[in-house]
């Protein structure tokens, strides 16, 4: 959020999956206290509470002095010496699930470049949030079995369950976040083809031992060919990574990412993360 938007200061927090339970606030960046932590939002409370009730973005150019919010939080807020505040909803599958905030320590109006870039931020959060729940269920996020589809969509049973799948994936993303820092051709060549091992075991289409950035192939029958970083971007993503932690598994700048990433959604011809993740796991790129 703060690279994004430029705001000196950025912070939010998600949502409890309990009933009627508060946002909790867990992260900050660029604070000067810790005032703000662990401080319990409740739906139209505040900026953020008004934001989440409404499900869409929220702005005030004096937060002491806005009319259409309520004022609870003003004592913490002014401790941190906020004045202009933005607050974007996460939403994944109609339901807010998170709260991103940016703001300025002087009262003046959030233009449309840096709401853009904040919605744009959210969104990043809500497809991480999507994919990280797919991982969790331990299921391929369009079988909705406990199980990985393979070559022309059959669905590929896995034994010990839907855990035993979700660690075999997060093994893969850390040996394919591993390679690049490994000087030795051989050692990398040998720990690409044991990623390449994993990634076929879901049944699909890649060669027993090919590393990634050979072919596999989609749901078509056609090749797909992607580029190996392509492939460790992909990885650290079919985790839950947002592009900020997939940059500091890889040592990769944030907007790298975004930039193999979108080439490999290209490749893949998929629009979001999810389908991304997805058509990797069908083509055998992935596990």
């Amino acid at each position: 959020m703060r690279r994004a938007t430029g705001l000196p200061v950025a912070f939010g927090g998600l949502l409890d999956e309990r009933p009627r339970a508060p946002l909790r606030i867990g992260e900050l960046s660029g604070t000067s206290s810790e005032v703000l932590r662990g401080l319990a939002i409740r739906p139209g409370g505040g900026l953020g509470g008004r934001a989440m009730a409404l499900a869409r973005p929220c702005a005030v150019t004096d937060y002491p002095e806005a009319r259409h919010i309520s004022h609870e939080y003003d004592e913490p807020v002014a401790a941190e010496g906020l004045r202009s505040v933005l607050a974007v909803p996460v939403v994944v599958r109609r339901r807010v699930r998170a709260v991103l905030y940016g703001a300025l320590r002087t009262p003046q109006p959030l233009g449309d470049r840096v709401l853009d870039a904040a919605v744009a931020a959210a969104r990043d959060m809500e497809q991480a949030l999507v994919v990280r729940d797919e991982v969790r269920r331990g299921a391929d996020p369009a079988s909705g079995a406990g199980g990985v589809r393979g070559t022309g969509g059959a669905v590929v049973g896995v034994a010990g369950g839907p855990g035993a799948w979700e660690a075999v994936r997060e093994a893969h993303g850390e040996l394919r976040a591993l390679v690049p820092h490994i000087a030795d051709p051989g050692v990398r060549d040998r720990l690409l083809a044991a990623c390449g091992r994993l990634a076929s075991a879901a049944g699909g289409a890649a060669p027993d031992g090919a590393p990634g950035g050979m072919p596999g192939a989609a749901p078509g029958g056609a090749p797909v060919v992607l580029a190996p970083r392509e492939v460790d971007v992909l990885a650290a993503v079919a985790t839950g990574a947002t592009n900020a932690e997939a940059a500091r598994r890889l040592g990769l700048r944030p907007e790298t990412v975004k930039g193999y990433l979108r080439s490999a959604m290209r490749r893949l011809g998929a629009h979001t993360r999810l389908e991304a993740v997805v058509a990797a796991r069908r083509a055998g790129l992935l596990p």
